[in-house]
């Protein structure tokens, strides 16, 4: 059943130290200000899980957090490397980091499967691929109907989910709109999740019913955090900073400057801080 939360609340009931949590959405809806939270709170010895790695992970992993990553592609989107990222696995800093690395294909369909309470995902892929000779979680089987080479991987059963989302109403559904990714199966799959929202609203009613709508009783924690996916957009609401993703780049290439832009930016700020970027674009 949701809970109305602040922030902070939110990550320090749902999320503890060595725990499996997976931040997710696509393109935008990313939960910046909840991950922020996390490095504020030094939650520790996270396994992260994410189809798309991209500046939140490269912060997490950059102030020594994750012990593992389960991904798919890993990058700064539109820009290039994720240097936090690459620093942990070529030079172990500020820690070693394991990597699990899957195609999206793999990641989407291990979510489903864990939304479904399945074990593994079946799917056709990885043929002519040379993943699996470098991951051991992926595997072939048979179909025992036509005899074809299927793959397998584990389903994505995470402690917590994280997700981004346009408006949750009094009850605590949560309307995600806009391009959907797997924000939905990562709740369902999660033993817990925390949702941020842009507003709080009475009710759907004078909306679409074919939105998508996570019910209350599948959501642990609501936190209301306008701007809270900044720099990625939130459909309806903001747009992209694509000057944010630019500048990383430049921040995370230098230790010391990426340590002072963590202190100034997550340390030493808050939720409101991302309203407060927002209204500056």
């Amino acid at each position: 059943m949701a809970k109305f939360q602040s922030l902070k609340e939110a990550i320090t009931e749902n999320l503890r130290d060595g725990d499996t949590v997976a931040f997710e959405g696509f393109t935008h809806l990313i939960p910046h200000a909840a991950a922020h939270e996390v490095i504020r709170q030094g939650v520790k010895d996270l396994t992260l899980i994410r189809m798309t790695p991209d500046i939140i992970y490269d912060q997490v992993i950059g102030m020594g957090l994750a012990k593992k990553v389960i991904f798919s592609y890993a990058g700064n989107p539109g820009v290039g490397l994720l240097r936090r990222m690459r620093d942990a696995i070529e030079n172990s800093w500020p820690r070693a980091i394991e990597t699990e690395e899957h195609s999206h294909a793999a990641m989407a369909n291990a979510y489903e499967a864990g939304a479904a309470g399945l074990p593994c995902a079946v799917f056709r892929g990885y043929r002519g691929a040379g993943l699996k000779e470098v991951n051991a979680s992926i595997k072939s089987i048979t179909c025992p109907f036509t005899g074809e080479e299927l793959a397998a991987v584990p389903a994505h059963r995470p402690d917590v989910a994280v997700i981004h989302a346009q408006k949750a109403n009094q009850r605590g559904d949560v309307l995600v709109e806009g391009i959907i990714g797997v924000q939905k199966e990562a709740v369902l799959a999660s033993k817990r999740s925390v949702v941020t929202v842009e507003e709080i609203v009475e009710d759907f009613d004078d909306l679409h019913p074919n939105l998508c709508v996570l019910p209350h009783w599948t959501v642990s924690s609501i936190a209301h955090v306008p701007g809270g996916a900044h720099p990625s957009y939130t459909h309806g609401y903001y747009d992209r900073d694509n000057a944010a993703y630019l500048e990383w780049d430049k921040i995370s290439a230098d230790r010391d400057l990426f340590t002072a832009w963590m202190k100034e930016n997550v340390l030493d700020a808050g939720p409101e801080a991302f309203a407060n970027r927002v209204k500056g674009l």
